[in-house]
């Protein structure tokens, strides 16, 4: 099962892919994650894709679909995958036909204030990498999964969401039509989490 997310930065993709991922024993792929972690440890590839994400720019494409084809090709992934944040243009799409064909693209979209206030809300352990909003820790803003210490992500403010949602539209938005053209697009609005989780997986359920 080949499985790809798309849509808005905050929609929920990243949780949706996890869930879907622990179910059905595939890799959750997020090419956000796998850059995060170059930057931490300080590569060239890291370096190099801090100045675009610092700015809410896509990192260049040949770095991307490079690191991906990597990726998918591990043994781990031969059953399936589920790519979350790739492909995010046209131009990578095809690149991505290329290499490997897709069962399903869940477009999960939501309302762009609401996305502003949930991406600005989000706090990420330190420790585990859980997600949750500023509103549902307590006092001590410590993980409700460990226990850790909370961050906010450095590209989690305002003026930097705006500027990603505007490169989303401008950039990303047309693989929906890339993708429903192909037959492969199933569209989610993104409201809770359960709700949205139930609805992948009534699709998915399907398609076994």
């Amino acid at each position: 099962m080949k499985l790809m997310f798309v849509g808005p930065p905050g929609a929920g993709k990243g949780t949706q892919a996890a869930v879907v991922s622990e179910k059905h024993g595939i890799p959750h792929i997020s090419t956000g994650d796998m850059l995060r972690e170059e930057i931490k440890n300080g590569t060239q590839l890291g370096t190099k894709a801090k100045s675009y994400i610092d700015a809410g720019d896509l990192v260049p494409d040949d770095v991307i679909i490079g690191m991906v084809q990597q990726r998918i090709s591990r043994p781990d992934a031969q059953k399936g995958f589920i790519l979350d944040g790739f492909p995010r243009t046209v131009v990578q799409a095809e690149a991505l036909e290329g290499i490997v064909k897709l069962d399903k693209v869940f477009n999960i979209d939501a309302d762009d204030e609401a996305l502003v206030r949930r991406i600005c809300g989000r706090r990420i352990c330190k420790d585990c990498g859980a997600i949750f909003q500023a509103a549902q820790l307590d006092s001590s803003q410590s993980c409700l999964k460990c226990g850790g210490q909370m961050r906010i992500r450095e590209d989690d403010n305002e003026e930097t969401v705006r500027q990603r949602l505007k490169v989303y539209k401008q950039k990303t938005k047309p693989l929906i039509d890339f993708y429903d053209e192909r037959g492969l697009l199933y569209n989610v609005v993104s409201e809770s989490i359960e709700d949205t989780t139930k609805e992948i997986m009534d699709v998915l359920s399907k398609m076994e």
